[in-house]
C-alpha cells in the first residue's frame, strides 16, 4: 500500500479513537448530572450493593459509592434523600431481582421433575452473576434477628413468601403424582436454598480448606451441577424399570 494511503489510514483512524474518547468523556459527564436517570440509578444501585455488602449500613460510606458509580454526591442523594433510603433501594433491587428469574421458571408449564430443577438452576445463575447478594441478604438477616431491620416485613411478604409458597406448592404437586420423594416443604425448600447461598458466601473460607479458588467460572459451573444433582438425588423418586421380554 503507498505510503500516503497508509497516512491517511492512520489520520482516519486517530480521529475515530478522539471522536470515541470525546464520546465516553460526555457519557462519564452526563452520568454525574441528572441527564441519564435510569444509568446512573442503575449505577449508584450497584456501587451500593457491592458496598453494604462489605461494610453493612454503618460502615458503607456514602462518599465511596458516589465514587464508584461515577456519580457527584449531590446527585446520589437528589435520588436517594438518605443512606437507609438507598439501603432499600438496594435490597428491594436485589430480591425483586431473584423474584422475577425464579418466578419465569416457577410460572413455566414444564412438568415438576423438570420445573424444579429449572428453578434451582435459575436461581443459583442470579446469585453466581451477583455474588455480593448472599453476603448483604445475610447482614439484613442478622439485623433482623437483632430487632434493627425495619425492612425484614416487606423483604418477606413481598419477595421471600410468594417464592417459599410457589416452590413448597410444586413440591406437593411431584409429591401427589408420584414424581418426588414425600419431603417438608418446610425444611427441604431452605435446604436447597442453602446450597446456593453458602457456597458463594463461604467462599473465602473454603477457599482455605479445599486449597483452590471456588468462584472460578470452571469451579462455579461445577458447584451448579453438584447442586442440581443433589437435589435430583434427594427429592426424585427412583423411575421403575421397565424390563421387557418376549411372551410365552
Amino acid at each position: 500500500m503507498p505510503r500516503h494511503i497508509q497516512r491517511d489510514e492512520r489520520r482516519r483512524q486517530l480521529r475515530e479513537r478522539r471522536q470515541q474518547l470525546r464520546q465516553q468523556r460526555h457519557e462519564l459527564r452526563r452520568m454525574g448530572t441528572r441527564g441519564q436517570p435510569k444509568e446512573s440509578r442503575a449505577a449508584i444501585l450497584q456501587a451500593a450493593a457491592q458496598e453494604f455488602g462489605r461494610h453493612g449500613i454503618d460502615g458503607a460510606r456514602t462518599d465511596a459509592i458516589a465514587r464508584e458509580a461515577r456519580v457527584n454526591k449531590a446527585l446520589l442523594y437528589y435520588y436517594f434523600k438518605d443512606k437507609e433510603t438507598l439501603y432499600a433501594a438496594v435490597l428491594d433491587s436485589a430480591f425483586a431481582g431473584l423474584k422475577a428469574t425464579v418466578f419465569r421458571m416457577l410460572d413455566s408449564d414444564l412438568p415438576p421433575r423438570e420445573k424444579v430443577l429449572a428453578y434451582v438452576g435459575a436461581y443459583f445463575d442470579f446469585i453466581a452473576s451477583n455474588q455480593m447478594y448472599p453476603r448483604l441478604m445475610q447482614r439484613e438477616m442478622m439485623r433482623a434477628r437483632e430487632g434493627q431491620s425495619s425492612h425484614i416485613d416487606k423483604i418477606i411478604n413481598v419477595y421471600i413468601r410468594p417464592i417459599f409458597g410457589k416452590v413448597s406448592e410444586l413440591i406437593q404437586k411431584g409429591i401427589a403424582a408420584g414424581e418426588f420423594r414425600p419431603v417438608n416443604p418446610a425444611h427441604f425448600v431452605p435446604s436447597m436454598v442453602a446450597m446456593i447461598v453458602f457456597y458463594f458466601s463461604s467462599a473465602p473460607m473454603m477457599q482455605k480448606i479445599v486449597g483452590f479458588n471456588p468462584l472460578t467460572p470452571e469451579r462455579i459451573a461445577e458447584r451448579r451441577t453438584a447442586v442440581l444433582d443433589f437435589i435430583s438425588a434427594a427429592l426424585f423418586r427412583a423411575k421403575p424399570n421397565v424390563v421387557q421380554g418376549v411372551r410365552s
